[in-house]
């Protein structure tokens, strides 16, 4: 490894652990909050989705669209900063990682939260959240660190 690159891998992943650690502390205020963390704009947001409908937005685009796709975008960066803390050789730890968070939460949200609601559906979002997040960590190593020399990522 050329020693520009070494110096771009070891500012890469030391922002990436300090993100990793900021995200962490977020994700669990998210997941263990008492309360689903909708809860008060619930009815904003079917409101709104109503009014997208009567005027020509289509039906499948309803609220639990809406949670599905929130899950995704939530686990993105479980699976980018996995990648970028692991190397892309190791991309599938971002999302077994990811897949194993959701359901460690989804199980505590079910024995020790009886406001929230734990989910199939909220793990499988999770996941390929964590699994989109792997594949553009990918792509970004590959852009940032500049193509290997070796058949094998770093």
């Amino acid at each position: 490894m050329t020693p520009i690159r070494q110096r771009r891998h070891g500012l890469l992943r030391r922002g990436a652990l300090w993100l990793a650690l900021a995200y962490v502390v977020a994700l669990a205020a998210i997941a263990f909050w008492p309360t689903p963390v909708d809860r008060g704009v619930h009815g904003s947001i079917s409101s709104v989705v109503l009014w997208l409908h009567s005027h020509g937005i289509p039906t499948w685009l309803d609220y639990p669209a809406i949670e599905f796709t929130a899950n995704i975008a939530l686990f993105i960066p479980v699976g980018l900063l996995v990648v970028v803390l692991a190397g892309a050789r190791r991309w599938w730890l971002g999302p077994v990682t990811g897949a194993l968070v959701s359901t460690m939460i989804e199980l505590g949200q079910f024995l020790f939260l009886p406001g929230r609601f734990a989910t199939v559906n909220d793990v499988v979002a999770n996941g390929l959240g964590a699994l989109l997040g792997a594949g553009l960590a990918v792509g970004v190593l590959r852009l940032v660190l500049g193509p290997r020399r070796s058949p094998h990522l770093t």
